[in-house]
């Protein structure tokens, strides 16, 4: 489904006036803590560590442009400040939506008393895109990733390399149709731009650790002379134009950084190219590398060493294998990424979390439909209440009730609870589960009826038995709920008594050796949405169904795509349409580039309840989660957490343990990454 031609657009945004004046509420998991912001450091004699970015929003993929072009300079304040500061090209996520911004920097280079900072948004000010991966300047042009066009075909990327010219605001896209691309670097001449790349030969398998990438160069200017240079890498960087560092995972367990040299005669030509060779050892982690303008056999890599839990900046000479520390001795727990050097590379920048300023616990997002607000908030499984006013939601553990405004917030229960559902009619009663999440069937995981609003918050289990009953989901008149069980030994709907539990009535709604869950039920009382991986059983592929709740009408509302994932479907307040999560758009960036989250796929999504008009709500590298469909609009204004929140409480990627070649069971003659 291609939603490229504007009047198909037009009239999406027309079908969805009886939707209007709603809100939309998701969650991405530890998002709030993230608070990043770009960092500069000498890289000789490093002694103080300079914030360069304003602590607004999350700041990050910092790159300094060689030079300026004249619509830049033409807004600075005299020429003499060019030279003094930093100039700065980088990627924030501020006012609900991702730009990329210029930020010239002006202060006393030695004492850092005090600062003037100019700052233009560059472009995606007025798009709800992602664009991850740096940015960089070449002439007047801004080359960079964006997602705002569907790849058409489910489950592939829609990361592509644009370019824009800053005075016109003329965009071209520089990738082929059909193919992803992700972090640009753009040659020391402007000539070509070398990207990692699946080429359009391979789509996304569902990788979570490295992708599948070949690195590619093509001509900046139209993206013309395209050409395979590497295969098997990824965040290229350019030495001089000749020479490529990038970094790939060896067959020992390590990230490396490899380099390849490219034939003098014209790669416009290609046929072949000489074999990379890795130069940094294995023993530690090394990756996205950052070439040094003035020198080419210095690199600026992030660093994950043997026994650490934290990523660090170093600087690393590829003729005498020597490292140097950079940003260990400063901030020795936290993690620094995504290096980049200043034109000099008398700097070296980095971004990491600034570690202090106020925490969201609900953050408004810019959604592409108009009318509807959307908000991420900082826990999972939310859910409105009947008239919108308050929002319950876990904590994991911890079930919690806040007013829509962020005020009234009260801890319910200290139990690991999942998934929230108001009940339509008794005023104040969530149902929920209580229990581990991500349980085999035969987990004891009950499903239970609490009134907020009594003092003593005591609660009714409402199944038996505990074959992991979950995501309750009550029928619009109050009278049943639906949910997941596994007391076939298969995850099955089934349908049961709200006040009662199964024991004042139970019937199975579906019924198979596969697994049915996360189920919603309309509010017009005619079906029952939820997900399935009843195509492929066990596979961790699962579709979107429909289903009345008498049992008949089983239907598929949207494809995910081989082994995709299309989940928590929720009802807007009318029942056209569905909100839900899926990886349909595959990955936004490189993982090992944004290594602070679970996963870096996942997106919420809405679509007519008859499958038609699939519309993309999030373009984030973060795996945005378990949305909810409210019956009121709210105002559109970040809510700060009462407490201040914990920045920073978040760990390098989780499978990026350090790994050796006995756990590998490798022989070492015939690992293929050798120096």
């Amino acid at each position: 489904m291609k939603f490229t031609q504007y009047f198909i657009f037009f009239f999406f945004i027309l079908s969805f006036v009886s939707s209007h004046d709603t809100s939309i509420i998701f969650t991405t998991l530890g998002r709030s803590s993230y608070a990043f912001d770009i960092f500069a450091l000498p890289t000789t004699h490093p002694q103080t560590e300079f914030q360069l970015t304003d602590g607004n929003s999350v700041n990050f993929n910092g790159h300094f442009p060689a030079t300026l072009p004249p619509s830049l300079l033409s807004r600075l304040p005299d020429d003499d400040s060019v030279n003094s500061g930093f100039h700065l090209i980088y990627v924030t996520e501020r006012n609900g939506t991702h730009h990329v911004f210029y930020d010239a920097v002006f202060h006393d280079i030695l004492e850092f008393p005090s600062q003037t900072r100019l700052q233009v948004p560059l472009v995606g000010f007025e798009q709800s895109v992602s664009m991850k991966d740096k940015p960089s300047l070449s002439g007047e042009f801004l080359i960079y990733v964006s997602t705002h066009e569907d790849s058409g075909v489910p489950r592939t990327s829609w990361a592509a390399v644009y370019s824009t010219h800053l005075v016109s605001g003329f965009t071209q896209r520089l990738t082929p149709k059909g193919v992803a691309d992700f972090s640009p670097a753009v040659s020391p001449s402007g000539v070509w731009t070398a990207v990692a790349s699946y080429g359009g030969e391979k789509g996304w398998s569902g990788e979570v650790e490295e992708l599948d990438t070949d690195i590619y160069i093509f001509m900046t200017r139209d993206g013309s002379g395209r050409v395979k240079v590497v295969e098997h890498g990824g965040w290229p960087s350019w030495a001089d134009e000749y020479t490529l560092y990038f970094h790939r995972r060896c067959d020992d367990g390590w990230w490396s950084v490899f380099k390849v040299l490219l034939p003098k005669s014209g790669v416009d030509f290609l046929v072949s190219v000489s074999t990379p060779q890795r130069v940094t050892p294995s023993g530690l982690h090394v990756f996205t590398p950052a070439s040094s303008p003035v020198n080419k056999n210095l690199i600026a890599v992030a660093t994950r060493r043997a026994g650490s839990e934290y990523r660090h900046i170093e600087l690393f000479d590829v003729v005498s294998k020597k490292f140097t520390e950079i940003t260990r001795s400063f901030s020795s727990y936290a993690h620094h990424l995504n290096p980049f050097f200043s034109p000099d590379s008398s700097w070296v920048g980095y971004h990491k979390c600034r570690g202090t300023g106020d925490i969201l616990l609900l953050e408004n997002l810019l959604n592409p439909i108009p009318g509807i607000s959307l908000f991420r908030i900082d826990g999972s499984f939310p859910s409105f209440s009947p008239n919108g006013d308050r929002i319950a939601y876990v904590r994991l553990p911890g079930l919690y009730v806040v007013n829509y405004d962020g005020s009234g917030l009260r801890q319910i229960s200290s139990r690991t609870a999942f998934s929230t559902a108001w009940d339509p009619k008794r005023k104040g009663v969530i149902y929920t589960s209580f229990g581990p999440t991500f349980a085999s069937e035969s987990t004891q995981v009950d499903i239970i009826s609490i009134n907020v609003d009594d003092e003593d918050l005591s609660y009714k289990q409402l199944t038996i038995g505990g074959k992991n009953n979950a995501f309750p989901s009550p029928s619009p008149d109050g009278k049943w709920i639906v949910f997941r069980s596994g007391r076939s030994g298969h995850k099955n709907l089934y349908i049961m008594d709200a006040l009662e539990g199964e024991v004042g009535g139970l019937r199975p709604l579906t019924e198979g050796p596969w697994t049915d869950t996360m189920c919603n039920w309309s509010p017009d009382d005619e079906w029952i949405a939820f997900a399935s991986d009843r195509e492929n059983p066990g596979s961790g592929s699962f579709e979107m169904y429909m289903i009345h709740p008498n049992g008949t009408g089983l239907k598929k509302v949207i494809q995910s795509g081989i082994g995709g994932r299309t989940n928590h479907p929720y009802f807007s307040p009318d029942g056209k349409y569905i909100v839900f999560t899926s990886d349909y758009a595959a990955v936004s960036a490189e993982p090992i580039s944004n290594p602070h989250h679970y996963q870096p796929y996942g997106d919420i999504y809405v679509i007519k309840s008859d499958g038609s008009d699939i519309r993309r709500l999030t373009h984030n590298s973060y795996e945005d989660g378990t949305p909810a469909w409210g019956p009121t609009f709210i105002e559109p204004m970040d809510v700060e957490w009462p407490n201040g929140g914990q920045p920073c409480s978040f760990e390098d990627c989780h499978w990026l343990n350090v790994r050796t070649n006995a756990s590998f069971g490798l022989d070492s003659a015939k690992i293929q990454c050798a120096q």
